[in-house]
């Protein structure tokens, strides 16, 4: 009797087991499904322009995580100051804002012709560059400042350090706002162009201070997070470099990343090399930890670092794909990193994911030769661009345990468009992207995830089946067949400069979006 009661017990208790095991089986993969099928389809918005040709052109779209999205829009003026025109294609440029469906010219200081949004926080307060009607007497050219516009439209002139010239990068959701300034002290190597020292700056409750350096006379704060911690690049003396780096440049000083924290600027030091950069959108996360680019020994080439001061060394080579080149462009976190590397005997240039000392090669889309990663958001999603010879082609979005998709894929078909950069994703899965219409002219654009009353899953199954139809191919080897143009990777960081320069209008660096355009 007691067997038999024995027996019964466990078989009910290998039943219970089995069925938990199964219905937790069973609510994993349809919490797997689901998080998938809510990125696989799009609504996509265009946000289109104040009258003039183009928006994203400059400024790419930077979205905070309530899904408000800034950046700079062309008006239909032309710039009264041709040729020295604030955007490139000389039409008067304003920042914008996107928010709950309404689009807003946030206009620039009185008597200034020219705007742009460069971070935008959760309360909706934007960081940006206005002109302010003036002209900078040393370079006789309009003079632009550092801005705040407030949450509800009104513009905060944040004024320099005694030069004509400021830029504000990025702002926390303290109301601090990092960016650089010039002082009045004459500098050949003026890292922006503007004939006077660039110094780094922190502005908080009216006051910018200056951040100081780490032994040049210029320095750059690029981004600051929630812990009030300031990420930038520095000169580190004042002596131009011996040797001539393809990464930074020729006849400037040694520069390399530092972390500013409570009054103090650290040194984050190189790979061996003398040159050293914080990524520029989103290289400093919330828990201190920094990822950029560096110059090995020899200054030939470089590689992707993360900055830890939890680990030793604080300093980390993240490797390639094989190749001999690679950049961070983008962190979590979670400690998780995205951006470029190049494959075996440099053939290709590739997106990465880096997670755990393990680098994970993205691959391209439909066939690419190329491809760069851009941002990833807390969720691991990533999001950037692919083409051929790094050219902004194929705007894609990857997430683990599936392959790169094109973006263009998953949005509904319009007009002619073609998404061709994922530039931002927030935690809630929304995408600023950069997309171009039939003539030429370039939009930013919205893509907010579809939730079950804007799809269905026959629609979404069919997306999915022709999105793992054409999977990237991470292997260097795969596209052997296809010939693709070969990009040295000094060319592949001259693009990734050149948007630097576009959005901060570092006149020294400044090159064309894309060959193509």
């Amino acid at each position: 009797m007691k067997t038999k009661r024995l027996v019964l017990v466990l078989e009910i208790t290998m039943l219970l087991v089995t069925s938990t095991k199964i219905r937790l089986a069973a609510q994993e993969n349809s919490e797997r499904i689901g998080d998938d099928r809510q990125h696989v389809r799009y609504r996509l918005v265009d946000l289109g322009t104040f009258g003039g040709p183009n928006s994203s052109d400059v400024a790419s779209p930077i979205m905070n995580n309530q899904g408000a999205i800034t950046g700079g829009a062309d008006t239909a003026d032309s710039d009264p100051n041709a040729p020295n025109c604030y955007a490139p294609d000389c039409f008067v440029m304003h920042a914008y804002v996107w928010r709950q469906g309404v689009f807003t010219d946030l206009g620039g200081l009185p008597g200034g012709f020219g705007s742009e949004g460069n971070w935008i926080n959760d309360y909706n307060q934007i960081a940006g560059q206005s002109l302010n009607g003036l002209i900078d007497p040393r370079l006789g050219t309009p003079a632009a400042v550092a801005v705040l516009w407030k949450s509800n439209g009104q513009i905060v002139d944040l004024g320099t350090l005694g030069g004509n010239q400021s830029l504000a990068a990025t702002i926390n959701n303290r109301k601090q706002v990092v960016g650089a300034a010039a002082n009045a002290i004459p500098d050949v190597f003026s890292m922006f162009g503007w004939g006077t020292q660039t110094r780094a700056f922190l502005w908080e409750k009216g006051v910018m201070r200056d951040l100081g350096d780490l032994g040049g006379p210029d320095a750059f704060a690029i981004s600051v997070n929630e812990r009030s911690q300031v990420a930038g690049v520095s000169y580190t003396s004042s002596i131009p470099s011996p040797v001539a780096t393809q990464w930074c440049g020729q006849d400037i000083p040694p520069q390399n990343p530092f972390l500013w924290e409570k009054g103090k600027m650290i040194n984050l030091g190189t790979l061996g090399g003398i040159c050293g950069f914080p990524a520029a959108i989103s290289g400093l996360n919330n828990q201190g930890q920094v990822v950029g680019q560096s110059d090995l020994a020899g200054d030939f080439t470089a590689h992707p670092f993360l900055w830890d001061s939890k680990r030793h060394p604080h300093l980390r080579d993240l490797g390639t794909l094989g190749g001999t080149f690679g950049s961070a462009l983008g962190l979590n976190d979670a400690g998780e990193v995205v951006g470029f590397a190049t494959t075996p005997d440099d053939v290709a240039t590739h997106a990465f994911f880096w997670s755990n000392g393990v680098m994970k090669d993205l691959g391209t889309v439909k066939g690419d030769g190329c491809s760069v990663a851009y941002h990833i958001n807390a969720g691991g999603q990533v999001v950037g661009t692919s083409g051929d010879g790094c050219d902004e082609v194929h705007a894609f979005f990857w997430q683990r345990g599936g392959p790169m998709m094109d973006l263009n894929d998953l949005v509904p078909s319009g007009p002619g468009l073609v998404l061709t950069a994922g530039e931002f994703i927030n935690d809630r899965g929304e995408i600023g992207a950069s997309g171009v219409l039939p003539n030429g002219d370039h939009h930013a654009i919205l893509l907010i995830p579809c939730d079950d009353e804007q799809g269905n899953i026959e629609g979404w199954v069919d997306a999915m089946q022709d999105a793992k139809g054409t999977p990237s191919e991470p292997e260097s080897v795969a596209a052997a067949s296809i010939t693709h143009p070969k990009i040295s990777p000094s060319e592949t960081m001259a693009k990734i400069r050149a948007r630097l320069a576009r959005r901060y209008h570092i006149a020294s660096a400044g090159a064309p979006r894309n060959s193509k355009r």
